[in-house]
Order: C-alpha cells, then structure tokens, then sequence
C-alpha cells in the first residue's frame, strides 16, 4: 500500500464517502423492501392473464412497463425493432449516465444503483437485469419493427365510446403488425423521443449521410455530398459517436448546448483535446447536481414561470455560475425548458478550456466555422457580427429525430390533441387503452413516473366504472390549457415533478371510486 492509498484512507472525506455510500445503498434497499412487485414465479406465469398488453420498445420505459404489468397478473408482448435492449442507452457513448441524481430516477423499484449518477453501462445492466429478473425475454420480439397497429373490427365503436366507456363494444382490441401475436387489451408505446442522430446539414459540411467507423473515421463512401465553396477538411461525428473517435491532441467545435453537448466538452476534454469552442444557438439553464436543490426546483408546483420563479434562478446562478456568470440565460426562464444537470462545464468556461460562443453556424470552411454571432440579451437569428473559429473536428449535439407514430392505423391523435396534449399527458385523447409514456414528453425538471402511469392503465383494465370517455379526456386537456395559458411553448410542453404529482392526485380526487385502487395497487407492490 503505497503512501498516496495511506493518505486518502486517512481523509476525512473519504470516510464520510463511504459512509454516504452506505446510506445510499441502505435507502434503496428500503425502497425495494416497500415497493418492488415480485417477478413471476416462471416463464409460464400467468396461466389465467387479466389481460395482454403490447409494449412497443424495450428501452428503459419498455422494460419497466412491462415488468410492472407482469407483476401484476398481465400478460405481455415486447416489439423492438433492434437486436438488443435498452432503447437509447444502448446507442450512446460510454461515458453518458443520468442527468438527474438515481434516487430521483427509479425507473423500477427493483433497480439498485452503485452511485448517484452512474453512466450507461450500469444502466444498461439494470434494464437487462429487471428484463430477465421478470420473465420478459421469451415475451420480447427482438429485430421487429411495427409497421402497423390495428384496431380490431368491431371493438372501441366511437359511438359507444363516448356514452358508454364500460360496455363491451367501446372496449378496443388491438393486434400488431400482422396479428401474429394475437389480440391485445391495451398498447403502451415506449418509443421516446430520441430516435435517430439528428445530422444537421450546415453550409461547408458533406452530406450527414455518413457513419462513423469502428475505429474512428469517417466511412468516405457514405460522407460525399457536394456543395459549392469550400468544405471542412476535419472529422465530423455526431455527439452519441465519440467513443471511438480521436480527439487527442485536437481542437473540437461542438455544435449545440443542451446535454449532449455539455457532456461532449467534458468527453472531448478528458480524451486529451487542447481545446472545445461551443457554439450556442440557445442558452440552456445548468443546475448543479444536488439532489437537495434539485428535489426542491422540481417541487414548483405551477409548471411554468411564475413571478417568484427568479428566486429560484438567482439561487442557481449563485450556486452553480460564479466561475463564468456571462452564461447565465437572460431570454429563457428556468421553468421553460429542460435544464442541464453538470458541475463542471461552467467551471471549464471560467478557466478558459472551453470557448462559449452565442451564435448562428453561417457556413464551415476548410479548418473551422464561421459564426454571427451575438450578445446574451439577443435572440437567435438576431446576431451582427460574423467570426471564425478554428477546429479540426467537428461535435454535432444536435440531438436525435423524434420517433414517429405512423404504425397507429387509427386517427388517435386529432388536431390540438396530439403529442404532447394528451390525457395526464400520455393517454390518447381517443382511447384509453392507448397509453404513451415517456413518448409525449418535451420538457420537464422531474421525471414521468412510470410505474403509476401502468397501474392507471390496468386499473382502467380491470375497472370499466373507472375508465374515462374521450370527451373526458380532451375536457382535461382543456383545462390545463387554461389554467396555463400563456406558458411559453403550451401548456403541456413543460411540466415539473409537483406538477405531475397534482394531476395524479387530482385523478383520484375527482373520482373518488378509483381510490379503492391506491390500495390494491399498493398492496400488490
């Protein structure tokens, strides 16, 4: 044991780790003890199902879904259209892992975390290890794509839909592709909203039909686009690609402020670059990742800015913007869109490895990009002057496609109630059984609570007093709509952990029939 192990274990700090540590793993046993629902007791369970469900993905929401939904009596089927699962966490780099502190991102009561913010490979084992702890590999249909999703004749007639949502004929049936499954009760769509890299295609840049290579280059054959002028001679990988791309010794240009971007500074930097310029369209709110400060900024009950809401964003920009306070966002309030959860970008600004640079690209060049750019108070579009910026590789966090819903034959999402103006903002407006969690969100400081998403869905199963009619579900809508009115982006494009928390209870509340069901549900669980 060398001297530098004797000093660390002699440090205060490293003692109160381990006992924080301790603690840690102590609350999320409890958390399991109180609230894990027992996995069936074999693949062949259950002989008698309550009712089948198809699941479409078997990403994180996926898998939790349908473990909750086995647990609890029903049977299911899994449709991925990769061979693999895990959904997004399985096609991003190594080094990604939570955005919130885990014990605020349960996605399953039975998940164990090692650490508050474990990256992708121990997500990846959770969502594989509740998969096969609950019976879910023989009900997963790995390298199917749904290409359509039926109603069967004859089930959920409209007419009877709207006046009698417990009769016979109003209750939908749905078969998947071409039926070979059989008929299901329900679908829960848990495709998400980040599908596919989104390649942005700027001036000076070939064609974003390009693949990165496994070792790192760029595949030519697929990267040959003509343009007129010059081209940027560099590297250009999307920000879920770094793994294998080589930035030692590199400047990089990243394009793009949100998550993806803060963490491809942070990845760029550690695989030994000399340097990162980010270019900024938008700011983006940064919190620290402090489960305290966190918990109380989602606890904001009104899901929008409201005029004590600068309290909140002085707090932050005190505690997180001292090193580099120019970055504070002046046009975007912290209740307006998703925040980035980092400690280290802002101090990396403050001590000069990373450029910030507000701006619109205007065109790359051969060794970099040119940029209008602008002041804090301007808005995108808006900026006067133009600048050049040297790089030798190009980042673009410019996100992912938002996965489409063209496999639904059905109109299920009319205009004005369309994703994401949905009921309790993940049920169609249309039908019940027809449930898209984590597939309508935009914005949020929280997370969608995927377990009791599920339950409502099987409580309206198994309750045909307790399903709600369609004009029930879009008065709902309506209502948010007006008590939110003038929210920046619509009323449901954003919404906090409160927020969500009150609709959830305002269900229950209103009708007073569904309570019977906190208690079943809780003592299954």
């Amino acid at each position: 044991m060398n001297s530098r192990t004797l000093n660390r274990l002699a440090s205060p700090s490293c003692w109160a780790e381990v006992v924080f540590d301790s603690v840690y793993v102590l609350v999320q046993y409890i958390i399991i003890w109180l609230f894990k629902p027992p996995p069936p007791p074999g693949p062949d369970y259950p002989k008698n199902p309550k009712g089948r469900i198809a699941v479409i993905g078997a990403g994180l929401t996926g898998v939790s879904s349908a473990a909750h939904a086995i647990a609890h009596g029903f049977d299911v089927v899994i449709y991925e259209q990769g061979d693999t699962v895990g959904g997004i966490w399985a096609h991003v780099n190594k080094t990604s892992g939570l955005q919130l502190n885990s014990l605020l991102y349960r996605f399953h009561p039975a998940v164990l975390w090692s650490c508050s913010f474990p990256h992708r490979d121990e997500i990846l084992k959770e969502i594989r290890r509740i998969w096969k702890e609950y019976q879910l590999e023989p009900r997963t249909r790995l390298n199917t794509p749904v290409t359509s999703i039926k109603r069967v004749p004859g089930t959920g007639q409209r007419e009877h839909l709207q006046d009698d949502p417990a009769g016979s004929r109003s209750r939908s049936r749905w078969t998947v592709n071409d039926g070979e499954d059989g008929e299901f009760d329900a679908v829960v769509v848990t495709v998400g909203t980040c599908g596919e890299p989104l390649r942005v295609d700027f001036p000076g840049l070939r064609s974003s039909a390009w693949d990165v290579s496994e070792d790192g280059t760029i595949d030519e054959g697929k990267h040959g686009g003509e343009q007129e002028g010059e081209m940027f001679e560099g590297e250009v990988v999307h920000s879920s690609e770094l793994d294998n791309a080589r930035l030692e010794g590199k400047r990089v240009l990243v394009i793009g402020s949100g998550a993806s971007g803060v963490e491809a500074v942070e990845t760029a930097l550690d695989k030994g670059a000399t340097g990162c310029t980010m270019i900024a369209r938008d700011d983006k709110w940064i919190i620290p990742r402090n489960i305290v400060l966190d918990t109380l900024i989602a606890a904001q009950p009104f899901g929008r800015e409201m005029p004590l809401s600068c309290v909140w964003e002085r707090t932050v920009a005190w505690w997180n913007y001292r090193a580099a306070p120019e970055l504070v966002p002046a046009r975007r309030g912290l209740f307006e869109g998703t925040p980035v959860v980092n400690d280290e970008f802002v101090r990396l600004v403050g001590s000069g490895r990373c450029g910030y640079v507000r701006g619109d690209v205007e065109r790359f060049g051969r060794g970099g990009v040119r940029v209008r750019v602008r002041g804090r108070e301007d808005g995108p579009g808006e900026g006067k002057e133009e600048r050049e910026y040297d790089g030798e590789v190009v980042v673009l966090a410019t996100g992912f496609k938002k996965p489409a819903l063209s496999f639904f034959k059905e109109d299920l999402f009319p205009e004005g109630y369309d994703r994401p103006n949905l009921y309790l903002q993940n049920f169609s407006t249309e039908d019940w059984s027809v449930l898209m969690t984590n597939s309508a969100y935009q914005n949020a400081i929280g997370t969608v609570h995927i377990g009791i998403y599920m339950r409502i869905l099987l409580v309206f199963l198994m309750d045909p007093d307790a399903r709600p009619t369609p004009k029930d579900m879009k008065l709902w809508v309506d209502v948010i709509r007006f008590v939110k009115r003038g929210a920046r982006g619509g009323a449901l494009s954003f919404f906090t952990y409160m927020e969500l928390t009150i609709w959830l209870l305002l269900f229950h509340v209103f009708r007073l029939d569904r309570l019977k069901w906190c208690v079943c549900n809780g003592s299954a669980a």
